[in-house]
């Protein structure tokens, strides 16, 4: 079966860290789910419409290429959303898509979140402006989700960042697919008794 995802990434500069993060998260959930052949995927990407965007805001009318994207996003199976923090909670371009979305579009639809910021101060706006965002929009958002700072992607850092962004594609692969988290494994579960160990130490004696 094919999982459809839509991957909305609201970066406005190019080359982008909010899209970089959004490759990334859609690398580590493709990997997760068994490759590139079990994905089929659309990535709307806000700064390339941010006109359109605008123009269906103040007309209440998108354009035929946005209207498009909406309807990818509508029709996904799951959505990854990756947007840039200013002045702690998520930008107005990305805010505007959201607010032109189709209604109760993302309802009961599984939803990772990623942001990025300058400094790791922003990181309490996933919790505080993302997370209450998507729930009011229904949607099942993710409980892992990540941040990456400016620190995060050209220090020691890195490798940090790329283990919580496999750690969330995996996660966010078993909301997907309705998968059961891997069961923990007790330390204490399978030790050996005293006895067991009493009778071979005796018996090699």
């Amino acid at each position: 079966m094919t999982v459809r995802l839509a991957v909305i990434t609201a970066g406005i500069t190019q080359p982008s860290s909010t899209r970089l993060l959004a490759d990334r998260l859609l690398g580590a959930v493709t990997a997760a789910l068994g490759g590139p052949a079990a994905v089929a995927v659309e990535i709307v990407d806000v700064r390339e419409h941010a006109h359109d965007v605008t123009n269906n805001v103040l007309t209440g009318f998108a354009s035929p290429e946005l209207q498009g994207r909406l309807d990818a996003i509508a029709a996904a199976d799951a959505v990854i959303v990756s947007t840039p923090i200013y002045s702690a909670s998520y930008s107005g371009l990305f805010k505007m898509l959201v607010d032109v979305l189709p209604p109760d579009c993302l309802r009961d639809k599984p939803v990772l979140l990623g942001a990025t910021g300058g400094t790791a101060r922003h990181s309490l706006a996933i919790d505080h402006a993302l997370r209450p965002l998507f729930a009011y929009l229904g949607a099942l958002v993710a409980p892992v989700a990540v941040f990456a700072a400016s620190q995060d992607w050209g220090s020691s850092e890195a490798g940090r960042l790329g283990e919580r962004i496999e750690r969330a594609g995996t996660a966010f692969a078993r909301l997907v697919t309705g998968a059961p988290a891997p069961r923990q494994v007790d330390p204490f579960e399978q030790v050996t008794p005293f006895r067991t160990l009493l009778a071979e130490v005796t018996g090699a004696a």
